[in-house]
């Protein structure tokens, strides 16, 4: 007989020689679902091997479990006959939750028990609370407040993708489909998604220098999910630097930084996000980096690095906004975003970090420098933050004025005197036009 494959649930080990990594199990599987099942005389692989069971092996296992796992579980311990070998089932539970191996802390995942810090521990019970009660419990949203036009483009989106069936779909069936709506109201995924209610804030922003001092615009958008996603990119894209190339009689644009980037990264940040506080989405761009904030803790137990280097199983916050994503194209695969945004960013040599705090999750994609720029004498020419801001600055608004420059860089005007009379003395700007009426050009040499 073969006991089948390792789960989160089940655990074999060979005899009760392996005691302590059994109680490790027990631990771990308790806290990830709080029931399960250890089989002593039974291999990895499922098939049984046996073992000597006596009075005094039962007693043991019973011993070991009192004395390692806190708090106290009780469980059921047997001894089986299966195939004329003996074994023995130690069936366990516990809702008091967490529990401890050794006075050590672990987690299942799939068939491994990984030891983790309280702090971590805590935030997968948080991550976990909110995944079960969140997504489904309904909202203050009724299904009226839906906005349909978002549902139809969804709609279009699934089915060119050949991810939702080809048919005639109204608002109403979509949401029942996917279990958006209870009763007259949205589910809270469901507002997320597609309500009309505004119930996801955005905060965009232009940054003259990589501190969030002098910004050259700012925005805040409320809208659903899939709104916000093509808001955030637009936003994005029209604040990045593009290169032109001519290939034959075709002219071609490139971004900085690729568009399957950009919307791989928005796309995992909406989906993974912690939507039942006030914090906010926030997308900053600086002239040497451009950050995707994520607010909520980070939803997975592996790290992002084994997302890029192994095979592992996706950890998915809201189910129900991971899977519109994914039918909407914008998600290619579940657990595949840190996989494809690495081997994408390595392709263009964009380089990339991350940070995860109990707040929230930011990626960061850096940009390239323009702390030295070349002049039109083709001489190396310095340039240090405050004109890097002004440079900045005038690139986007050339109408600002010496007071208006001063103002958004929190200097004196004295001070931006001195700053604009340098950039000139370096060749790196000009005026056109009298004082009153006229604007600054920055030099086309500058590098972007």
């Amino acid at each position: 007989m073969n006991f089948g494959k390792e789960n989160e649930t089940l655990e074999f080990k060979k005899t009760t020689g392996e005691i302590r990594e059994a109680m490790i199990s027990i631990s771990s599987i308790l806290n990830k679902h709080g029931v399960g099942t250890l089989y002593f005389g039974i291999k990895p692989n499922g098939d049984v091997i046996g073992q000597d069971v006596t009075e005094s092996s039962l007693r043991d296992v019973s011993r070991a479990i009192y004395e390692s796992i806190k708090p106290q579980i009780y469980p059921a311990i047997e001894e089986l006959i299966v195939d004329g070998r003996q074994i023995i089932r130690v069936e366990f539970s516990g809702n008091d939750t967490p529990y401890s191996a050794y006075g050590k802390y672990y987690l299942r995942t799939a068939d491994e028990d990984r030891e983790v810090t309280p702090t971590v521990l805590k935030q997968f019970f948080i991550v976990n609370e909110y995944k079960e009660q969140w997504e489904k419990s309904p909202s203050s949203a009724k299904i009226k407040q839906c906005d349909r036009t978002t549902i139809k483009n969804f709609v279009n989106k699934a089915i060119a993708a050949g991810r939702l069936p080809e048919g005639k779909y109204s608002s109403n069936a979509v949401l029942n489909r996917f279990g958006l709506m209870k009763e007259e109201y949205l589910t809270n995924a469901g507002e997320t998604l597609f309500g009309n209610t505004h119930p996801v804030t955005l905060k965009a922003a232009v940054f003259a220098t990589d501190e969030k001092l002098t910004f050259l615009d700012m925005k805040m958008y409320e809208d659903n999910i899939l709104n916000l996603l093509q808001i955030a990119e637009e936003y994005i894209l029209k604040n990045i630097r593009w290169r032109a190339e001519i290939v034959g009689l075709d002219r071609t644009e490139t971004p900085e930084i690729p568009v399957a980037v950009i919307r791989e990264a928005l796309a995992n940040s909406f989906a993974h996000a912690q939507y039942n506080s006030n914090t906010t989405h926030e997308i900053c761009i600086h002239p040497g980096m451009v950050t995707i904030y994520s607010p909520g803790t980070y939803a997975s137990t592996f790290k992002p690095e084994e997302y890029i280097k192994k095979n592992v199983q996706s950890s998915i916050r809201n189910v129900s906004i991971a899977k519109i994503l994914y039918l909407n194209n914008s998600i290619e695969q579940f657990g595949s975003g840190f996989k494809r945004i690495s081997s994408l960013c390595k392709d263009a040599g964009v380089k990339y970090s991350y940070e995860a705090t109990p707040e929230g999750f930011k990626l960061t994609f850096y940009r390239k420098r323009l702390d030295n720029v070349t002049a039109n004498d083709t001489a190396n020419v310095t340039v240090n933050k405050t004109e890097q801001a002004v440079l900045t600055l005038l690139e986007m608004h050339p109408n600002y004025t010496r007071e208006q420059l001063a103002d958004a860089t929190s200097k004196t005007v004295r001070t931006m005197q001195r700053v604009l009379n340098s950039l000139r003395d370096k060749n790196l700007i000009s005026r056109e036009g009298s004082d009153k009426d006229g604007y600054w050009i920055v030099c086309s040499s500058v590098k972007k």
